[in-house]
């Protein structure tokens, strides 16, 4: 991946009907370079359609990701329900490997008021699990665990950094909107600068030049993110942001999870690329 690629979260707005292989071509008609599929409300994709959408995103030279489901618990109380959330990630896995998707992104945890670092042991255990079982199924695809908005879901920079160093075939999806929500920080280009800092120091190169970053504006609140925002309307400082970017010379995804996705995916690729 020669440079860093812009793209959105599912399908644009623009495009004149809602599925994926509509919205691999409407990417491509704006300009843009990559598409995250959206399994959130389940994985639905059948392998036939999956082979079509990697044809059609190779035709277009657009790459894609996919996010898993948003029931994915791996600390439920509930054994049906860890259980469910692994097979979530492993279904969300397995088409979109057939579709030549580059990773899959989900939220791995709530802490439901257990110690941090009992969570971490718990979520590490699957994740070594469930990359074991993604490598012997030769499906190629990372697993990529989400940097998370609200002080009650695991996933703190440093945590994801830590386990991804320990598990092969895992590396983070960076989400700076649910970084700088989380404690109302990490917002500046200095504290950017901090945050690509740390990747290199836990992944190395190979953590910056095979990034996969979500962005959006952010409304949050003590407790931490509320919901996604226009970049314009709110309060990130996305211009420190990108020239972090250029200055670690980063190299990978961006996917915009704006309201206007589209619309601020290009904007952030015109001043990247400016």
């Amino acid at each position: 991946m020669m440079q860093l690629q812009f793209g959105t979260a599912g399908t644009p707005i623009s495009s004149p009907t809602r599925d994926s292989l509509s919205g691999v071509k409407r990417v491509k008609e704006l300009g843009l370079d990559c598409m995250e599929i959206e399994f959130v409300r389940g994985v639905k994709m059948g392998t036939k359609t999956a082979k079509k959408v990697k044809k059609t995103a190779q035709t277009c030279g657009v790459t894609l990701s996919v996010h898993g489901p948003y029931y994915i618990n791996l600390n439920s109380r509930e054994m049906n329900k860890i259980e469910a959330s692994r097979k979530h990630i492993l279904n969300s896995a397995r088409i979109g490997a057939v579709m030549g998707a580059k990773g899959v992104v989900f939220h791995p945890a709530f802490y439901h008021n257990d110690p941090p670092d009992m969570v971490y042991g718990i979520v590490k255990t699957h994740l070594l699990e469930l990359s074991k079982q993604v490598e012997d199924e030769s499906l190629d695809i990372l697993l990529r665990p989400e940097t998370m908005g609200k002080a009650s879901q695991f996933g703190t920079l440093v945590e994801l950094l830590e386990m991804s160093a320990e598990i092969d075939g895992v590396l983070p999806c960076f989400d700076f909107a649910h970084m700088h929500a989380r404690e109302g920080v990490n917002n500046s280009y200095k504290e950017f600068c901090d945050i690509l800092s740390a990747i290199e120091d836990h992944l190395g190169r190979e953590g910056l030049n095979n990034i996969h970053i979500h962005i959006s504006g952010i409304d949050y609140g003590p407790k931490g993110e509320k919901k996604h925002l226009v970049l314009e309307k709110s309060d990130i400082d996305y211009r420190g942001l990108i020239k972090s970017w250029k200055e670690y010379n980063i190299k990978g995804t961006v996917i915009s999870e704006s309201p206007n996705i589209e619309k601020d995916a290009l904007l952030l690729q015109k001043l990247y690329r400016e």
